[in-house]
């Protein structure tokens, strides 16, 4: 790794492929990936040497309905191999884009996608109580029928029924030497995207895919504290983060202590569906290595964020 580059983690929300419901085809999602790795190209612009994480929520779930649409032609797709294709598509959608960006910009730098598997317990005990929701809404009729095939159905909140699978916690990145090689060559890396696919170790201790999704900000801290990297730079919707977010008394934080951080969450702050994961990631990674910094920003904030004009600072 070149000593004198900084290195970075960054992990790419949602938002940076799909901006909402009626931009889901892949032109839009092209669109939205030219936007964001816009963004990171500056960092590269910066010297950062880069690994770069996912989500693959909404691709998961698009491939999950061409699978009951199709099921009467062709064979249905395991969970774990959908999540090898969406880390295969949406890495080359995000190496292609960002080379052509730094090609228009004089900038040399090889960039790889690396499929990832993440090892879980098999005795987590999410497998006990499934509850991540993936893919689409129906009526309870229809998801019943999903229960056939070994799956847990429940109704969300008002919006319909819909599968749920466990969400284990991730233990090992299987391929974090790979990672880290490619990155000490001065490669920008695509990696454990959506959460990595997640493996269990059977009794003869071979790796085998099992029906679960791993949280992708939770991945993400893992390989930031293994790596040691200087910074964990969660991409998110928002340009900071905020306490009493959509109240009056809406407070916009530039900078936050790790204690002062869990203090908030701890008192509601941060919602579970939506920045309480991000804080608890960044806190995992901070807990682990006191000398890294986190950042959390919007894709067209980092640039000013990393001049301290933007962003939300969290260090130990």
């Amino acid at each position: 790794m070149n000593e004198e580059r900084k290195t970075a983690v960054i992990a790419i929300g949602g938002n940076s492929l799909i901006l909402d419901k009626q931009h889901e085809d892949v032109a839009s999602q092209w669109h939205a990936v030219q936007e964001t790795c816009r963004h990171i190209a500056d960092m590269a612009e910066r010297d950062w040497n880069l690994i770069i994480t996912h989500g693959n929520g909404p691709q998961v779930g698009f491939i999950l309905r061409r699978n009951e649409l199709a099921e009467h032609e062709v064979h249905t797709t395991p969970l774990d191999m959908i999540g090898a294709d969406t880390q295969g598509s949406i890495g080359y959608m995000i190496a292609q884009t960002l080379g052509n960006e730094f090609r228009r910009r004089g900038i040399s730098r090889p960039i790889v996608g690396v499929v990832t598997q993440v090892l879980v317990d098999r005795d987590d005990p999410a497998f006990q109580d499934p509850t991540k929701g993936i893919g689409g809404f129906t009526t309870e009729e229809e998801a019943r029928t999903f229960e056939n095939d070994g799956w847990r159905v429940l109704e969300d909140a008002g919006r319909g029924w819909r599968r749920v699978i466990a969400s284990p916690t991730p233990l090992k990145i299987v391929e974090l030497d790979a990672i880290r090689a490619m990155t000490e060559q001065g490669f920008v890396v695509i990696a454990v995207g959506g959460g990595g696919i997640p493996v269990i170790e059977d009794k003869d201790g071979n790796l085998v895919g099992t029906r679960a999704v791993i949280d992708k900000d939770r991945a993400t801290s893992l390989l930031a504290q293994e790596l040691k990297v200087d910074l964990f730079l969660v991409s998110t919707a928002i340009a900071q983060v905020a306490i009493n977010f959509n109240e009056p008394n809406q407070k916009w934080l530039g900078k936050m202590t790790a204690a002062e951080a869990r203090a908030y969450h701890a008192k509601g702050h941060f919602k579970p569906g939506s920045m309480g994961p991000k804080i608890e990631a960044v806190l995992s990674y901070l807990d682990a290595y006191p000398n890294g910094r986190a950042l959390i920003t919007d894709p067209p904030n980092i640039a000013r964020a990393l001049d301290g004009k933007s962003g939300t600072w969290l260090d130990a």
